[in-house]
């Protein structure tokens, strides 16, 4: 047939091609999400401190984030069309709106932790209580799931008295998966005890989880009025950088002239803990051109 020449052929083959690529590209990959580079926010414009003192601002500390978005399949086939510093990573088994939910929550606790170290350190008298870690979701087929229920407040893990979310971590982090943790907890008004086996986390499997998503149960009552806004950014890690903020606005010569970025996950006794995200954080430090990048040591 005259009319199928090799030309014909070569640009038919195009369009398939094409067609194919953009039928991919709109398709999602099911169950795994993008964690994408963004560059590190100064913290300033977040934050208000009454009576700040002059000069606060003159050396900026900036918090890093990481965005995330469904993944497309076409990026989970062939990963060189993925945005530079990406990752793919599983997607939580939980609804998008859920997960913001838990990132907002986190990020409220971090804001509040943040003023109760920070203003701790200057000397203030601050009053802060946790009554242990809310449970706010319990990971589907988790040994937790027989177990726990949501609004329980765990209040010790394997005889430590637990009163943050790193707490519960840190006990944890010395059991391995599938070794049991003794909890106790208070639903309503009674106190139970349980034991529960512990599983491995998605993101490191050398490290033992519960398979719970948690809040910690704080009430801080502050002597000056702290006040942030950190839009629709979630998750805990920004503690340090808003600690370090808030010390700067009231006179603590923090940045030493430096541009200085910060990232981990604070207690309330002032320990740092590690974050996730490292590979995206440190390259959008480095997109917005500071001098020094705090990142919390361990496993990071």
């Amino acid at each position: 047939m005259r009319w199928l020449t090799p030309a014909r052929l070569a640009t038919a083959g195009l369009f398939f091609i094409a067609a194919a690529a953009f039928v991919l590209w709109l398709a999602p990959a099911n169950g795994y999400d993008l964690r994408l580079v963004d560059p590190a926010h100064p913290v300033d414009p977040v934050i208000s401190v009454p009576g700040e003192k002059p000069g606060g601002k003159q050396s900026p500390i900036y918090f890093v984030d990481v965005r995330e978005r469904p993944a497309r399949l076409l990026e989970r086939l062939i990963p060189w069309i993925r945005a530079d510093g990406s990752d793919l990573v599983q997607a939580p088994p939980i609804s998008p709106t859920l997960e913001r939910r838990i990132g907002q929550l986190d990020m409220t606790d971090s804001q509040k932790i943040a003023a109760v170290v920070a203003l701790n350190h200057l000397g203030y008298d601050v009053r802060a209580r946790s009554g242990g870690v809310t449970v706010l979701l319990i990971q589907q087929g988790a040994p937790a799931a027989r177990v726990l229920q949501p609004d329980d407040v765990i209040i010790s893990a394997n005889g430590r008295r637990v009163n943050s979310v790193p707490q519960l971590r840190a006990t944890l982090a010395k059991t391995r998966p599938g070794a049991t943790v003794k909890l106790r907890f208070r639903r309503g008004d009674e106190v139970h005890t349980a034991t529960v086996r512990t599983v491995p986390d998605p993101e490191n499997r050398k490290r033992a989880i519960v398979g719970i998503s948690a809040s910690d149960d704080l009430t801080v009552k502050l002597p000056i009025p702290i006040h942030f806004d950190a839009g629709d950014v979630g998750g805990p890690s920004a503690g340090l950088a808003f600690a370090l903020d808030i010390l700067q606005e009231l006179g603590r010569n923090v940045a030493h002239g430096k541009k200085v970025a910060a990232t981990g996950e604070l207690s309330l006794d002032g320990t740092v803990s590690p974050i996730g995200g490292v590979k995206q954080k440190t390259l959008g430090a480095r997109e917005a051109g500071v001098d020094v990048f705090l990142v919390p040591a361990g496993e990071n």
